[in-house]
């Protein structure tokens, strides 16, 4: 069976599309792995900054019961304790580049840490998206039999329907 000529480009523009779309996702995989990295390293430089780690910080709950004390009930029952500040001053200025401008600004600690950990969160949720993605346009260009194809279409399938689960402990 002959492929008219007309299809047979259609078939080799839409494989096309679909090549780079895969690669632009790549590329913007690649360039979200770096900011997620420069992120990482401004949060460990201001945990070192404050002298702390992840772990090094008491819970909300072991602050609680530290200061709870019978005989006074002015204080607060619950005493907020941010994992990242610490007993650090989280009002003291630190300098950060504004997002989308060559300008530095003194910000309080809390907030610099604050905005990079709400990045860092946004940065895994975009990560995670676009490696769907990349799943997605895969099986697509498998199915159009534009891959090597020394996978079979089915088994890419499965790999591609499978889901990351946390590990229980």
């Amino acid at each position: 069976m002959e492929l008219d000529p007309k299809k047979y480009v259609e078939l080799l523009e839409k494989i096309e599309a679909e090549a780079d779309e895969v690669l632009l996702a790549k590329y913007q995989m690649v360039e979200n792995d770096r900011e997620r990295n420069t992120n990482r390293e401004a949060l460990t430089a201001l945990r070192k900054k404050a002298q702390t780690t992840k772990t090094s910080v008491p819970s909300p709950f072991d602050s609680m019961m530290k200061d709870v004390r019978e005989s006074s009930t002015e204080q607060p029952v619950v005493k907020e304790v941010c994992s990242t500040c610490g007993s650090h001053g989280s009002s003291e200025p630190t300098w950060m580049i504004l997002p989308g401008a060559d300008l530095f600004a003194a910000v309080p600690f809390h907030v610099v840490h604050t905005m990079l950990e709400k990045d860092g969160k946004k940065m895994e949720f975009e990560a995670t998206k676009l490696q769907s993605l990349m799943k997605e346009k895969t099986l697509c260009l498998s199915e159009l039999k534009a891959l090597g194809d020394s996978i079979p279409p089915g088994i890419i399938r499965s790999l591609v329907t499978l889901e990351d689960k946390p590990k229980v402990k």
